[in-house]
């Protein structure tokens, strides 16, 4: 009798098990919001899932390892701002930018074949803070030194397009971005640096009035290195996230 109880506890244990398991496989994890094939409104359900991300992306996803992007941070840009053998340079390190959490998706067109897919993304805003080193003559003033370099940028309108391929693994179709460029459109810039050249005055007045005058000049130096830097970022971001979640479970079969 003692056995007969041991095996009919041992079954349900186990049947038990494999209940859970299932349902753990089975579950949709909650940064998901699925869509259809061949719904002829799937453009507009892919712009929604993408903006259900949105919270998610602010608060991070720890069970996939992907951080908060608020911020996230970029290592470096190196910008020559002036002409000449004493040219003004500036390099900003260990960037922190806030604000890409909060974006919108509008024209969105589908990959088809080998025809990329295409987006435009709205930034309402995006603040930069980041160490800044400089070097050389600003105006008539030698301006070399380091402090703290704060930036906004508003308005800002990304046009994106990259594509895509699909990768088998464990009996699962994933999706992988193997190409995104960004094209940037910022409409303004404001610019300013603290506690630099030992807090002078003089010079971190003259700097900022450089910055405040010459404010979209500056953005465009930066513009090729943060276009290819921001791409980078990006592409991480997404594939990331579609590493973990098989296409089946972001699209599911036409409705009947």
């Amino acid at each position: 009798m003692a056995c007969n109880i041991q095996l009919v506890t041992s079954v349900l244990l186990l049947g038990t098990a494999s209940l859970v398991r299932c349902a753990s496989e089975d579950e949709i994890p909650s940064y998901v919001k699925q869509c259809h094939k061949g719904d002829p409104k799937i453009v507009d359900c892919i712009t929604g899932a993408l903006h259900h991300l949105r919270p998610y992306l602010a608060q991070g996803i720890p069970e996939i390892e992907m951080p908060s992007v608020e911020p996230f941070r970029m290592d470096e840009l190196s910008l020559s701002l002036t002409t000449g053998p004493n040219g003004y340079k500036v390099t900003l390190r260990d960037l922190d930018i806030y604000g890409a959490s909060n974006f919108s998706v509008s024209d969105l067109k589908l990959s088809d074949g080998n025809e990329p897919f295409k987006a435009h993304i709205k930034i309402p805003e995006l603040k930069i803070n980041a160490r800044y080193t400089s070097s050389g003559v600003l105006i008539i003033l030698p301006a070399s030194g380091q402090g703290n370099f704060h930036s906004t940028l508003g308005d800002i309108i990304a046009m994106v397009q990259g594509t895509i391929s699909s990768q088998q693994r464990q009996g699962h179709m994933y999706l992988h971005v193997d190409t995104l460029d960004i094209d940037l459109n910022i409409k303004t810039v404001r610019m300013l640096v603290k506690k630099v050249f030992n807090n002078n005055r003089i010079l971190t007045e003259a700097t900022n009035l450089f910055l405040r005058e010459n404010g979209q000049e500056v953005l465009k130096a930066m513009m090729p290195q943060l276009r290819l830097k921001l791409s980078q970022v990006f592409k991480g971001i997404a594939n990331q996230l579609l590493t973990h979640v098989p296409t089946d479970t972001l699209l599911l079969p036409a409705k009947v």
